[in-house]
């Protein structure tokens, strides 16, 4: 079929000609889409050890370099971490997961990472705990769905370094046992707490006991009068924060 000629702007422009430039104008209009197959440091930002994959709607953990140190990749879409994701990459410090709609973490998914410092699991859909690396300083868990039967009983008692725990806005019914020395900031405000014993961050057997590095402990929004369990508090130098009255 022959290609008519048409007048635009004073112009013979064939007809075909005419629908390919209108064809041109529809992409350059249509809405940019997200392409989730790129190669990682295509799809997100690496930079000198570090990869931020932050709201690009990934669904999983994205395959890493080898030498990387800090991951963010919060505010995702991200369902599950494996065994697999971290298997290679040993040198890992910082991970931060916030924001995601993580349900299940496969038991030693993080076993390797012998040298993570940070981990952030806040704002998702957990409803126990995984086995945690052992030099771990910081552990955020805020905002998820974990209730104390989720939590095993050793699940912080080798954590040496650990210093800054967050668990608040869970189900947690009763405190997580053996609490580490090191730790100096508990936050467990808005969970389903009603029962403290005197060993929950005390020891009952030793009257003498100071536990030195603990700085502050939230605990507003629990259904827990605190001033009926005073003697759970005789080693701490500051009160816990919540409703005593």
């Amino acid at each position: 079929m022959q290609s008519k000629d048409i007048i635009k702007d004073g112009t013979n422009v064939s007809l075909d000609t005419s629908l390919r430039l209108q064809g041109d104008d529809s992409e350059r209009n249509a809405p940019p889409t997200k392409d989730t197959n790129l190669p990682t440091c295509l799809l997100c930002v690496c930079l000198s050890g570090s990869v931020y994959c932050e709201e690009i709607d990934i669904e999983a953990v994205p395959p890493l370099p080898k030498e990387t140190a800090y991951l963010y990749a919060r505010f995702n879409k991200i369902k599950r971490i494996a065994v697999s994701d971290f298997a290679d990459i040993t040198t890992l410090r910082r991970i931060d997961f916030s924001g995601n709609r993580i349900e299940e973490i496969e038991d030693g998914a993080f076993s390797k990472l012998l040298l993570l410092e940070e981990l952030s699991l806040a704002e998702n859909r957990l409803i126990k705990l995984p086995v945690l690396p052992p030099k771990l300083t910081t552990f955020n868990a805020n905002q998820n769905r974990i209730k104390s039967r989720g939590i095993k009983a050793n699940a912080f008692k080798k954590l040496t370094n650990l210093a800054y725990l967050y668990l608040g806005h869970n189900a947690l019914e009763s405190v997580p046992l053996n609490l580490p020395e090191s730790l100096r900031i508990l936050h467990l405000q808005y969970n389903n707490i009603t029962t403290i014993t005197d060993d929950t961050f005390c020891k009952s057997n030793n009257t003498r006991y100071i536990r030195t590095s603990m700085d502050e402990i939230r605990m507003e929004g629990n259904p827990i009068l605190l001033a009926k369990h005073v003697n759970a508090f005789s080693c701490l130098r500051t009160l816990p924060v919540g409703t005593y009255y």
